[in-house]
């Protein structure tokens, strides 16, 4: 059964709409339901990939001001990739949010929305699956969407590697630095032997 926005978790669509713009929070619903629905084919708790896809981008409309305070506040550091990376800054903080300031316990939710932006090496089903739901959820529209919510009906591992592989790219083209943590889940999925159909 699909949730409906404003009915469930109404104290946390409440927080996002005044924490998030209204693209941004629309994207947060979006990325929600798309959580949800992977969930669900994939046998993993529904109801918590929900919620993690509604949280995944609390703080993603803060001020730079505000996430060095919340980094400062909760005694995060930041490698120099990362302080030169303004755009991984949110999933850093809002695991943080999510823990210290929501009181959100769950370490799955709080994984899943740490590394949503990067990836990682040794990455949960479930945390596929939101890394997985931001990529791919109804309101996105870069080049290769399509592409890779085809492959993400047929198989998950081969999205993840799409997904990777299409970041990396992207980043390397416009002279971006690599996370680590991103080289580190794209070679653990080749390793592993997965490789995309007709490639």
């Amino acid at each position: 059964m699909m949730h409906k926005a404003n009915t469930e978790y109404p104290e946390y669509v409440n927080l996002l709409k005044g924490r998030l713009t209204e693209k941004r929070f629309l994207h947060s619903l979006a990325v929600a339901k798309e959580a949800e629905r992977l969930a669900e084919t994939h046998g993993v708790d529904a109801d918590k990939a929900y919620l993690a896809g509604l949280l995944h981008d609390v703080t993603k409309n803060t001020s730079e001001e505000e996430h060095l305070k919340i980094f400062d506040t909760f005694g995060i550091i930041l490698t120099n990739v990362e302080f030169n990376a303004k755009k991984l800054w949110h999933a850093i903080s809002g695991a943080a949010f999510i823990k210290y300031v929501l009181l959100i316990d769950d370490e799955e939710i709080i994984d899943a929305v740490r590394y949503h932006t990067t990836a990682k090496a040794g990455m949960s089903l479930f945390s596929k699956i939101l890394y997985l739901a931001d990529y791919t959820s109804l309101d996105r529209d870069y080049d290769d969407v399509d592409v890779i919510r085809g492959i993400l009906d047929k198989s998950l591992d081969e999205a993840f590697l799409y997904a990777l592989r299409y970041s990396i790219t992207e980043l390397a083209d416009s002279g971006r630095a690599l996370h680590p943590d991103t080289v580190e889940a794209y070679n653990e999925v080749v390793l592993k032997g997965v490789v995309l159909s007709g490639s």
